[in-house]
């Protein structure tokens, strides 16, 4: 008995192996399964398969007995092995954490099923990584755990094929990864009498295990208990997988007890204290009220400080008292014309303090404004006028002929006999559910769309930034934004309601030099601009050159960089990031960065912060799902703080507006369209529009961070990255612009991108302009840049003879230039 057994030789099994393989059998195996997957399943986005293993951690996590036994049970009932439910928890984490409804990963093949005679007992390097694709879609838990179960049994058959060949059968471009994440499980059973003899002697000195994989899950069973050993990347942590499968396969177990068919896209991995994290993050608890409308809080500050300047426009102050006076007459003459609750009514008046004053007399008569921008085509103009049903305009006889239509009751300021009305508040009963304003944004199917926000949601929303901004009754706050945007109610109304003054420019883009004057002359402490002009404005600096108290900023991504500059151009003492859709009323979170704060504690882009006043916010999946934290998903917000839908196109308004199925009385939520994601420190970080994503070479990119990048160089004032078409899909072009006095080469720009980005982010072509377009509300306007130009470079022959034409035409065709 202590004879050791007959050697059986490992190079006859690979000489098994390679002479018995039906390399057709498995190329229509992996095909069938891998044919259609264009995208690398990558769970948190880990995307590095060269790792050396360092930057992973392991842990060992006994499950609970009384789980163990009920995944034993669970399989046995459905004539599955444990192995499988395994499996099908792992896909259900995998489809949580990387928002595919049919991953992909590794699975670990013993290797010795197909081995032949001996197999068991010969010594070598049996096993094999192969990937397995798990559909966790809308099928009913039972099928799921079934299809898992037959698509393992199909996998043994060709458990001797390569990782290559079956990477190969997938459409995901050559280069990139098919998976990132293993999983192996590892039935050990329990040692018998002889086993534990033959260990007499022995002393186990130690060992490690290293993967390339930045996401796998092992599972150690010994037949009685079971054990799971995450190794996963430190920025996501072993802890942290350990519990979501642990949450998976308790859910799984729990679904497949129950005799009720339960959809296997109904469940969650999140565990308790995940879900209690989130519902933190993404709320607060209502301290604003809506009882009080804008106009009568207006009112209140009128009251304590009467003589302070409220408005300015070149050089021509209102006083609070002024103001209020005269908006108070203006209001006595629309209700004199029979204005009424819900009542909508145009302004279409040149920038100055009579828009502020019409607006506000529109408010106090009980109406909603409808703000018209004069810029804006004489079609659009008449179209706005016509679906928002207006009943009356407030223009300048300037543009009366164009604001002349049917119905429509036309107000001219300059023909108003002013003293004919009185000049007390009026008193009209509303309450929070009526129309304030109308606001018309560009609409996919080409016409405007008329968001409808009423006075309850609008009031709590400018309480809870006037202290978020800290606006303050000595603050001079400064207006460039056009009256139709969303965001230029923020700049009049919040300043009024403390007692701050509000300066309005005659122009909304303005040279940085015109700028620059106007902040130093008026002494202004509070500005609100669009990143890339503020980008403008502090590239036009010296350091200390000006200085405000806030800088707020909102619309586009919000670099690092824009920041130090904002803190040492400006001198900012605080800054803040707003976003906002203008169905969630203007501002939906913000970030507020205060100086003296570590830029460190920082990512790469600003995050957009957290919820603003009553509202809520959630990451949901495409099932309305949360996601876990640090996976991307798409923002919905409800609470108080939504816009009334969109006026007149009810349609339109329910597919935006949907039921939230977290509340049990009737709430709604808004459909963002964005793709956002939760950061540790409980904060919301944007990534893009869901309808333009982008995906490059079968990778997912995030044009910011190449743009951050570009920006990071000294020589670059400013950039942009877009995607264009191409035949093996998109192609990266950045547009540059260089600091004052520098050049730039876009090879040089190509070799320093290389150096920190891998070669699917750097860009295929790099255009340098003088400056980067902006539109008319001061971002970026990206259908106004050039079209790219793909410059082969000195390196360029142009080919000879048919073959190489042949062959050139074909390159062509494949990378699409």
């Amino acid at each position: 008995s202590s004879e050791l057994p007959p050697v059986v030789p490992f190079r006859n099994f690979v000489a098994q192996a390679v002479l018995g393989a039906d390399e057709a059998a498995h190329e229509a195996f992996f095909t069938d399964m891998l044919g259609d997957i264009e995208e690398t399943t990558a769970p948190f986005g880990l995307l590095d398969v060269q790792g050396d293993g360092s930057t992973v951690e392991e842990i060992r996590h006994p499950l609970p007995a009384e789980l163990s036994a009920s995944i034993r049970q669970v399989a046995r009932a459905q004539g599955v092995s444990a192995a499988s439910v395994f499996h099908l928890a792992w896909a259900v984490v995998l489809s949580a954490t990387s928002g595919q409804s049919s991953p992909v990963f590794g699975t670990v093949l013993f290797g010795r099923m197909g081995g032949g005679e001996g197999a068991d007992s010969a010594m070598g390097m049996f096993i094999n990584s192969l990937p397995i694709r798990i559909s966790v879609d809308s099928q009913p838990v039972r099928e799921a755990l079934k299809a898992t179960h037959a698509r393992l049994v199909a996998l043994l058959r060709h458990e001797h094929a390569s990782l290559a060949q079956a990477q190969r059968c997938s459409a995901v471009p050559a280069g990139a990864p098919l998976f990132t994440a293993m999983l192996n499980y590892r039935y050990t059973g329990q040692a018998g009498v002889e086993e534990l003899q033959a260990r007499t002697g022995m002393r186990v000195l130690g060992g490690k295990e290293r993967s390339n994989y930045p996401f796998s899950l092992s599972i150690d069973d010994d037949g009685r208990a079971l054990t799971l050993v995450p190794q996963v990347d430190v920025r996501i942590g072993a802890r942290r997988v350990a519990d979501l499968v642990q949450q998976a396969l308790q859910v799984l177990a729990d679904a497949l007890q129950q005799a009720t068919p339960v959809a296997i896209d109904t469940l969650s991995v999140l565990p308790g204290h995940e879900r209690e994290r989130l519902a933190r993050w993404g709320g607060n608890a209502p301290v604003y009220s809506t009882e009080r409308p804008i106009h009568r809080l207006i009112e209140d500050q009128v009251a304590r400080t009467p003589d302070a300047i409220a408005l300015c426009f070149e050089g021509e102050t209102l006083s609070y008292r002024q103001l209020n006076e005269r908006a108070n007459r203006l209001a006595h003459l629309l209700l004199h014309r029979g204005m009424k609750p819900e009542t909508r009514v145009g302004v279409a008046l040149e920038r100055s303090s009579e828009v502020v004053v019409a607006m506000l007399a529109i408010l106090k008569a009980g109406g909603a404004y409808v703000p018209l921008d004069l810029q804006y085509p004489a079609e659009r103009l008449a179209w706005i006028m016509q679906a928002s049903d207006m009943h009356a305009v407030i223009t300048s006889r300037a543009y009366r002929q164009q604001m002349t239509h049917a119905g429509v009751d036309v107000i001219l300021p300059e023909d108003i006999d002013w003293q004919r009305y009185p000049a007390d508040n009026p008193d009209v009963a509303l309450h929070g559910e009526n129309l304030a304003y109308v606001i018309y944004t560009s609409g996919s199917t080409g016409a405007p769309k008329g968001v409808s926000v009423a006075h309850g949601p609008l009031a709590m929303h400018i309480q809870a930034i006037a202290d978020i901004f800290d606006m303050r009754a000595d603050d001079r706050a400064l207006h460039t934004f056009s009256f139709s945007f969303d965001a230029a109610g923020d700049l009049w109304i919040v300043p009024l309601i403390r007692g701050a003054g509000v300066w309005i420019t005659p122009d909304i883009l303005l040279q940085t030099d015109d700028l620059k004057q106007r902040i130093q002359r008026d002494r202004l402490t509070v500005i609100n601009l669009p990143p890339a002009y503020v980008r403008q404005l502090c590239n036009d600096l010296q350091p200390g050159e000006l200085s405000v108290r806030v800088c707020i900023v909102g619309g586009e991504a919000f670099g690092r960089d824009d920041y130090r500059n904002i803190v040492h151009k400006l001198r900012a003492e605080r800054v803040v990031n707003a976003y906002g859709p203008t169905e969630t009323i203007i501002a939906t979170s913000m970030c507020v960065w205060q100086q003296g704060e570590r830029e460190s504690e920082r990512a790469l882009y600003m995050p957009i912060g957290n919820p603003v006043g009553s509202r809520r916010v959630h990451i949901l999946d495409e099932q309305l799902r949360h996601v876990p934290v640090g996976v991307a998903g798409e923002l919905y917000v409800g609470g108080i703080g939504l816009a009334r839908g969109y006026l007149g196109r009810p349609d339109l308004s329910s597919d935006r507006f949907v039921a939230d199925p977290f509340s049990q009385n009737g709430a709604r939520l808004y459909r963002t369209g964005d793709l956002v994601k939760w950061n540790e420190q409980g904060q919301l970080e944007y990534l893009a529009r869901i309808d333009h994503q982008v995906k490059v070479r079968g990778y997912r990119v995030e044009l910011g961070e190449i743009e951050s990048r570009l920006a990071d160089i000294d020589a670059v004032r400013e950039a942009v990255v877009t995607v264009v078409p191409a035949a093996a899909g998109g192609q990266l072009v950045a547009y540059v612009a260089a600091q004052p006095g520098a050049a730039l080469d876009a090879r040089d720009l190509k070799a320093q991108l290389a150096r920190v980005l891998p070669d699917y982010m750097v860009p295929s072509a790099i255009m340098v302009l003088e400056a980067l377009p902006l539109n008319a509300n001061g971002k970026i306007d990206r259908k106004a840049l050039p079209a790219p130009v793909f410059d082969a470079g000195d390196a360029y022959e142009a080919p000879e003879g048919e073959l190489e034409t042949q062959l050139a035409q074909l390159w062509a065709e494949v990378l699409g230039v």
